[in-house]
């Protein structure tokens, strides 16, 4: 294949080291081990990892918004001894290069292909290539319901019809929206150009991303249609799957022990870690709703109405060494007095630093904690041009104004990232700053 020249003029997605079970990174509570599940547990082994979450580490647990389970909390001492007990379980576990399929992959009856096979298929011939960047994601999507189309990847292959037959189309970099279109391809096809594509980034150093190979390519054109995980999904006549999950991606493991023994209880024969950090429980539909019923009342995430689910907030101060602000604190308060601007047409992102972990892409508000300041971001990164400067005592004050403001502009129709737009930073600096 011929080679593609390098765009360096994009420094997306270099966000630094990605923590492994056998290579966890160190933050600001301890080191920090990732459990990157390939299939469904059952309920009873997510709850050992729990156990072994409060034995080893700080009993913390995160969920990622790609749907990996993290510990937190480990030592120098306990994080080989994790890893041991974890291998033990003899889980799915995932090992070398990421290439990730939807949640419901192969149950889900809408999706155009099932995309897992082709996702071996690139595994096993991508598994000798050396000097990948720690981060290189590969994403192959079967175009069902719960797309991965969010979510930024340096490859991204996705179903789609051509002429009555299955063809799959290659993005570069971004999100299938944000993306490039490199070629659409047979799957064999397919196959051998992305694995041509991963030994082409890997010649350039582990510094390239995606992106870098798609300077000359045209922006996808399509934009896809959500579904939230936070949901009842019916897969059969006897096969039901539930979203839920922790507010903002992390709980202590005695809650989800909690939550697993129930399952358990109600006969739940699996469990997912999913996109936008949830879980997915699968089994009857009885079963699903009292679940979710039974999370509901143990204050997990469980519905899309939620508005703890429109906020990205990273771990923050003090667990992240780079963090800032206390960011879940922040953000909780937020989904309590700031609801009605938490509508479901943007991530309100409450970043601990700039490098904007939670929530890599631009976006309609960002709260970004500073050294010595909040700075307040519109319609970019967190590492965007603020339109105004705070202080830390003032954030949620400040908050609310701005959502009294998008309250008392917003027109008939008209959602809130779409008000937050047309309000524009200057106005949105007044209401920030009063006098």
């Amino acid at each position: 294949m011929t080679a593609i020249a390098r765009d360096r003029a994009d420094p997306d997605m270099r966000r630094g080291a990605c923590p492994a079970l056998s290579a966890p990174m160190m933050t600001g509570d301890g080191l920090l081990a990732r459990v990157p599940l390939t299939a469904a547990i059952a309920p009873e082994q997510l709850a050992d990892l729990c156990r072994l979450a409060i034995r080893y580490g700080n009993g913390m647990i995160d969920i990622s918004a790609r749907g990996n389970l993290q510990i937190r909390g480990l030592s120098e001492t306990s994080a080989p001894r994790l890893e041991a007990e974890v291998r033990a379980l003899d889980l799915p576990l995932r090992d070398g290069l990421a290439v990730e399929v939807p949640p419901l992959a192969g149950e889900d009856a809408t999706e155009i292909a099932d995309p897992r096979p082709l996702a071996d298929a690139i595994s096993h011939g991508a598994r000798d290539i050396k000097g990948l960047a720690p981060k290189t994601s590969v994403i192959v999507d079967g175009a069902g319901r719960l797309t991965l189309s969010g979510l930024i990847a340096d490859i991204r292959l996705v179903a789609v019809e051509a002429g009555g037959e299955i063809r799959w189309k290659i993005l570069l970099g971004g999100t299938e929206g944000s993306g490039r279109v490199f070629n659409v391809l047979t799957e064999a096809q397919a196959v051998e150009a992305t694995v041509s594509l991963l030994e082409n980034l890997a010649s350039l150093g582990s510094d390239a991303r995606g992106r870098d190979l798609a300077s000359d390519l045209p922006v996808n054109d399509f934009t896809a249609a959500t579904v939230s995980p936070f949901t009842l999904h019916t897969l059969s006549k006897e096969t039901f799957a539930t979203g839920i999950g922790p507010a903002f991606g992390q709980t202590h493991a005695g809650n989800l022990i909690a939550l697993c023994n129930e399952a358990t209880r109600l006969d739940l024969r699996t469990v997912k870690p999913a996109l936008d950090h949830s879980l997915l429980f699968f089994g009857s539909e009885t079963a699903c709703r009292t679940l979710t019923a039974f999370a509901a009342d143990t204050g997990f995430v469980t519905s899309a109405a939620d508005p703890r689910g429109h906020i990205a907030a990273c771990t923050g101060r003090p667990a992240c060494r780079s963090g800032t602000i206390a960011t879940h604190e922040i953000a909780t308060r937020a989904a309590t007095e700031c609801a009605d601007l938490l509508d479901g047409s943007f991530k309100l992102h409450v970043s601990g630093c700039p490098k904007g972990c939670a929530h890599p892409q631009a976006t309609a508000l960002t709260l970004c904690g500073m050294p010595d300041h909040v700075s307040l971001v519109a319609s970019a990164k967190a590492s965007g041009q603020p339109f105004a400067s705070i202080a830390f005592a003032d954030t949620n004050a400040t908050l609310r104004r701005l959502a009294a403001l998008v309250r008392s502009e917003r027109r008939s129709g008209e959602n809130s990232a779409a008000c937050l737009a047309r309000i524009g930073p200057d106005r949105l600096r007044q209401a920030a700053i009063p006098g």
